[in-house]
């Protein structure tokens, strides 16, 4: 019996259908009419939604509320132990970068970061940014930080407030805290200062929301005159810009989700043409980092799945001069990496977990940086300067707050500097962190871990929150996480299942979950969900499945596959109309996500195969379990109308009693609320819901 009492009669979505055939397959969508034919206007200035389309998201979220109501005062204790747990009053520990050591901090209260720096060893902190001034009146803003010049006495700062991820770029002068004249519109976030402090490079982003060009900025000109450094002329290419610690070279970066390429601009010549470093070839993935004399390749090259590092001279950094430094080794999946002076460092994922190793450049003697549990988190924050023995790294898990460390990799001295404060108490010995795997159906095991209470009766009755992602190799960390300790408080099981798409066991792990193989993560994460309830850790009925985004796709495909395994599912910016938004390549991430999911336009077979899974088209008569999917209107990566359709046609098409609800953020994009409060408030309200579904209230 549904848990939802009472409820005023749901929105009832009009019903236009709109013919599409490709491949001699004809497919008719009722609710194409959501797609606002003037989105791309629409993200820069929400008040020109056509008023049909805002008049139903409205009635949408008020039947949401009214759904909700009754958890408001749960919403409001939830939101309250949240924010117990976080230090209102936190900074960081300031990162050492020539005479000054850089950091962030919030204020009791403050939604936004407040950036500042202090004398290298300690002094007078002084602001240099402050979120919460900059935000005053807006009812969205997120900033993209500020970047510093080589001799410190500027920065580049951005801004999003309408939440579609078009930054605005302002100049600060670091010693007066006074913005220059110099604002840039439609980037993507951030620039790259030349050493001289006198230019910056940066992103612009085209009509379609893609990042096709990099600038050079000269301080004191308009916009309309930088010059254009490179134009990516394919549309399914991502592109970044970047620099070096030693600020030898600017470095652009092409990729998509399987191609790499780079294009280098030495700083000795701003006005010359960026150099190719080894072209684009279908399938080769590859990063730099600067080392003096040489530069290090991260790649896949030559077969190596899980990714080795070569070295190739700064003079002549093409393919035919890279030699090999660190190996290829199945199964260790090298992540990332960094050169210094005198080490070469890199995180790598051994065994599912991940570790930290350190090369002596000179002598080539390794060590790895590794701990105990059975499941954690480790970051790799590296340092600012190149000449340094030390670089900063963060660890923590499911139960452990997190610790930050700086490492001496000469003396492998190891110094806390600091442990997360949880201000409301958190005690480890309270909490049980497992690692468990679930069979899937092909033999292979699905890591699953799991956070409870010691307390926590394993008999099948405590409540679950499943939360998965599976998407782009992405890992979800086993890291330490205050929000999820409400639930966990009130009995439930908090797991996350490490399904295939993601890189938790090696790149063969997502690419058994991409292209033709993308139906393995929706049934790995079933099998998650039938080994917790076989195991007793929960069982079916009491089961909250989350997600969002490219988790919001899993989300929809499992309420199709076996709606009757799980009690609610939560589906947060849910990527689920896939086959029409990949049928549209006028859409900002269409293009570069084809080597993702494959390109329904030209390949028939894509087309039905997509078709077979795409949450939306597979909609059907049958009882749904209650329903939750929130939405961003200026969401640029998911857009409104996805959910929207998708809610719209489950409310048509369920047999059962359970309520399918919207909650559509009218002032917000893909993640959600800026502030840190504000989220935490939309945080509250989906534990509110999976608590309520799981008749804990």
């Amino acid at each position: 019996m549904s848990v939802f009492k009472n409820l005023p009669a749901a929105p009832i979505a009009a019903k236009n259908p709109q013919e599409d055939t490709r491949h001699g397959i004809t497919r008719t969508d009722d609710y194409a009419w959501f797609r606002d034919d003037n989105w791309q206007a629409m993200f820069k200035d929400p008040s020109i939604l056509q008023p049909e389309i805002r008049a139903h998201l409205e009635a949408e979220n008020a039947y949401m509320t009214a759904a909700m109501a009754d958890t408001e005062a749960l919403q409001k204790t939830l939101f309250a132990e949240m924010r117990g747990r976080i230090k209102e009053d936190d900074s960081s520990v300031p990162m050492k970068d020539g005479p000054y050591a850089y950091g962030t901090a919030y204020v009791t209260g403050g939604e936004q970061p407040r950036y500042f720096r202090e004398p290298r060893d300690g002094g007078e902190r002084v602001i240099l940014l402050d979120g919460d001034k900059e935000a005053e009146g807006k009812d969205y803003f997120r900033l993209a930080g500020i970047d510093h010049s080589t001799d410190h006495s500027i920065g580049i700062w951005g801004y999003d407030d309408k939440g579609s991820e078009y930054f605005t770029l302002k100049v600060r002068d670091l010693t007066t805290g006074e913005d220059r004249a110099d604002t840039l519109s439609n980037t993507g976030g951030g620039g790259v200062w030349a050493p001289d402090a006198r230019s910056f490079f940066y992103t612009a982003l085209d009509e379609n929301h893609r990042p096709s060009k990099i600038f050079h900025h000269i301080l004191g000109d308009r916009q309309e005159n930088d010059r254009l450094v490179y134009e990516e002329k394919d549309a399914g290419f991502f592109m970044g810009v970047g620099g070096s610690l030693i600020d030898d070279f600017i470095y652009i970066d092409i990729h998509d989700h399987e191609t790499s390429e780079y294009r280098l601009l030495s700083t000795k010549d701003l006005t010359a043409t960026p150099v190719v470093v080894a072209p684009r070839q279908t399938g080769l993935e590859y990063s730099m980092t600067e080392g003096g004399d040489v530069f290090y390749i991260l790649t896949n090259a030559d077969g190596a799945k899980d990714f080795k590092i070569m070295e190739t001279p700064v003079t002549a950094p093409g393919r035919e001069n890279w030699t090999e430094v660190v190996p290829h080794r199945p199964g260790t999946l090298i992540l990332s990496h960094m050169a210094f002076a005198r080490h070469l460092v890199w995180l790598e994922r051994h065994e599912g977990l991940p570790r930290i190793v350190v090369r002596d450049r000179k002598t080539g003697e390794e060590h790895a940086i590794a701990f105990a549990e059975e499941a954690y988190s480790l970051g790799l924050s590296g340092a600012a300067e190149y000449d340094t023995d030390v670089i900063r790294f963060s660890y923590s898990s499911m139960t452990t707050p997190s610790q930050l460390f700086d490492y001496n990799m000469a003396t492998r001295e190891r110094t806390l500097l600091k442990t997360q404060e949880v201000p409301s108490g958190h005690n480890p010995d309270d909490y049980v962190t497992r690692r468990v795997f679930a069979p899937a159906w092909d033999g292979e095991s699905v890591p699953v871990t799991l956070l409870y209470r010691k307390d926590t009766p394993l008999d099948g009755s405590a409540p679950c929150l499943l939360y998965g992602y599976g998407a782009y190799g992405i890992t979800i960390p086993a890291s330490f996480n205050t929000n999820c300790l409400s639930l966990v408080d009130r009995g439930f099981v908090y797991a996350i299942a490490h399904i295939r798409g993601g890189k938790d066991k090696g790149f063969a792990w997502y690419e058994n979950g991409k292209m033709d193989k993308k139906t393995n993560t929706f049934k790995d994460f079933i099998a998650a969900a039938d080994y917790l309830n076989q195991e007793k850790f929960t069982s079916y009925a009491n089961i909250v499945a989350e997600g969002g985004s490219a988790g919001g796709m899993l989300m929809g495909a499992i309420a199709n596959m076996a709606p009757e395994k799980f009690g609610g599912i939560i589906a947060a910016v849910p990527f689920v109309d896939v086959l029409n938004t990949m049928l549209d390549d006028t859409l900002p991430l269409t293009p570069p996500e084809w080597p993702e999911w494959g390109n329904p336009i030209e390949s028939k077979d894509f087309y039905q195969l997509m078709a077979s899974y795409s949450p939306y088209d597979n909609v059907e008569a049958k009882a749904y379990p209650a329903i939750l999917a929130l939405s961003g209107l200026t969401d640029p990566r998911v857009t409104y109308w996805e959910p929207t359709k998708w809610v719209a046609k489950l409310r048509e098409k369920t047999t059962g009693n359970e309520p399918i609800l919207l909650k559509t953020n009218m002032g917000a994009g893909h993640g959600g609320a800026s502030g840190r409060f504000q989220r935490l408030e939309e945080i509250a309200f989906e534990y509110a819901f999976a608590i309520k579904v799981a008749g804990k209230m």
